[in-house]
């Protein structure tokens, strides 16, 4: 039996289609289906039901997919115990982390870190959903929630501060009981700032919805309405200014996120104090928050 084969079949079933299968494993959707008919002819069964325009499992394709994917979570056991035993500062560390956040806090001061350590290579993933560590979609995730499962080594970093923002001109125009709101959607329609933004607003309405932070800001600027945004993106923009200077919206808790087979391996452990002493540095002497 060639694994291979399953480990692309356990991508199938994973992925749920044979494009978004040929994505994760950056091949040809041809290759990903030659690979699963020669696992079918290898077992003697079919795992795949062809008809229609959309392929499904079979109810052995199903029972199979399950053992494949525990087979694959050992798997990548077997490499975070490898990774972690490891004392060179060399390889690939993927970082996942809220796009805004990436941006304008972490991206520069990794561009320096690599810079003391050219056989490092640092891939890092800007997204707002929660990448699994454990199914190896990142070695470090910046979160803001804590997560409350799994083997992980969880570190606070700081907070993230949230206010009220909004162009000067439209606050200049705008009576208080006219204001429209910039609202989140997608992944951030659910996020604490979006809860509290709506129990603010008291029924008035929100005039542009956007699932990132950036388009959000950009909204703002335009005149679109009034916008919850983290005071690192905001406060230093001179095309914004505070609703209320002393009232923040909400705070968000910064969390550093590493799976704990890894937290030894020289890579990660270099990249995790870096950024530690990257967000140590960004508070001032009064406001200890991000």
């Amino acid at each position: 039996m060639n694994w291979d084969d399953l480990r692309y079949f356990s991508a199938l079933a994973s992925a749920g289609s044979l494009s978004a299968a040929a994505r994760m494993l950056g091949v040809e959707h041809a290759t990903v289906a030659r690979r699963i008919a020669s696992l079918e002819a290898y077992l003697g069964i079919a795992l795949i039901d062809r008809r229609g325009r959309r392929w499904t499992l079979t109810t052995e394709g199903e029972r199979i997919a399950a053992i494949a994917d525990r087979m694959e979570v050992e798997a990548r056991a077997v490499r975070r115990t490898a990774d972690g035993a490891r004392s060179e500062l060399s390889g690939t560390i993927t970082i996942s982390a809220p796009p805004a956040l990436a941006v304008e806090t972490l991206t520069t001061p990794l561009v320096d870190l690599q810079k003391h350590h050219p056989r490092l290579t640092i891939r890092i993933i800007g997204e707002a959903r929660t990448a699994s560590l454990d199914r190896a979609e990142a070695d470090i995730a910046i979160r803001l929630s804590r997560p409350e499962s799994g083997d992980l080594t969880i570190t606070k970093l700081g907070k993230m501060n949230f206010r009220l923002y909004a162009s000067p001109d439209y606050l200049a125009i705008t009576a208080e009981e006219n204001w429209h709101f910039i609202g989140s959607d997608g992944l951030l329609a659910s996020s604490p700032q979006q809860t509290v933004l709506e129990e603010f607003a008291k029924g008035r309405s929100f005039s542009f919805y956007a699932n990132s932070l950036e388009i959000q800001q950009a909204a703002a600027r335009a005149g679109a309405g009034i916008a919850a945004l983290p005071d690192f993106m905001a406060l230093s923009d001179p095309k914004l200014v505070a609703v209320f200077q002393d009232a923040r919206l909400i705070s968000r808790d910064i969390w550093l996120v590493v799976h704990s087979d890894l937290k030894r391996a020289a890579p990660v452990k270099a990249v995790s104090q870096w950024l530690r002493e990257v967000f140590a540095q960004s508070r001032g002497p009064t406001d200890r928050d991000v």
